[in-house]
């Protein structure tokens, strides 16, 4: 078996995301995916939250290139970089959501000194045919570097009626595999069940949950998180169910605390309290 340098790289970098097999990242897109309606007068300064969510040991930070070099006294050094090098706004039209456009390059990702780049595809968008010949493009210079990508791998379009069934994520994950995510992003399919059969469609690929829109109460976030693993996940990539909490830091340890040392959610709850 031929070893080439770059696959040497990649397994490097990998490792340092998904340090025991699994991994907790934080995602902080959310100012340009959603705009600062999402944040306090206390977080709309990323540097602060971000110095929070690194000093409680989380395992790598999702940002997009220009968040990261804002905040990179809060991560350098730290904590994995993971850039983020597409992204849409919701400025624009409502039925121009569906596309994601370039934001980034692999190579600021190397400059910035991430460990891995991420891109997301709306499988089922009417503009899935761009955001695969961007997929393709991405991966392909991240090859050259040894650097893995993360397919925030998202069933959506107008023929998806419900983008959180099972036969639906499964799709996703399937044709995110089949174009090369060495690590996958995706829905939460509402059972450890259901998302036992996604992790299985990956076929051996690390999935990890993401963590999506805020959850009624942090106790059901955190059942979610225990349902995925104890589903055979890899992790997961959380953002605003713990930068919406009252404390940040106290939540993102929760969560790590299940990923990585198998605690109940009632168990990693009672650590916040």
């Amino acid at each position: 078996m031929i070893v080439s340098y770059t696959s040497v790289g990649k397994t490097v970098r990998l490792s340092r995301i998904l340090r025991d097999g699994k991994a907790v990242v934080f995602a902080f897109d959310h100012g340009f995916e959603h705009g600062p309606g999402d944040f306090t007068s206390e977080t709309i300064d990323p540097r602060g939250l971000l110095k929070k969510i690194v000093d409680a040991g989380v395992d790598a930070v999702m940002l997009t290139p220009g968040l990261a070099y804002v905040t990179r006294e809060s991560w350098l050094g730290r904590t994995s970089l993971i850039v983020k090098v597409t992204g849409k706004t919701n400025l624009r039209p409502e039925e121009g959501r569906m596309l994601q456009s370039i934001i980034g390059t692999v190579d600021e990702a190397v400059s910035l000194g991430a460990d891995a780049v991420a891109a997301t595809v709306y499988w089922g968008s009417q503009y899935e045919d761009a955001m695969l010949s961007q997929w393709t493009s991405i991966k392909e210079e991240a090859e050259r570097y040894g650097y893995p990508c993360l397919q925030l791998a998202y069933p959506r379009g107008p023929s998806i009626k419900n983008m959180y069934d099972v036969e639906v994520v499964k799709y996703g994950v399937r044709a995110a595999i089949e174009v090369g995510a060495d690590l996958i992003k995706t829905y939460y399919t509402g059972s450890m069940e259901f998302f036992r059969e996604v992790v299985k469609a990956a076929s051996g690929v690390p999935v990890l949950m993401s963590g999506g829109a805020p959850r009624r109460s942090f106790m059901d976030f955190l059942k979610d998180v225990e349902d995925v693993m104890r589903a055979g996940a890899q992790g997961v990539v959380v953002g605003r169910n713990v930068f919406m909490h009252e404390n940040p830091a106290a939540a993102i340890r929760a969560v790590m605390r299940i990923v990585h040392d198998g605690l109940t959610a009632e168990e990693a709850f009672k650590t916040v309290e």
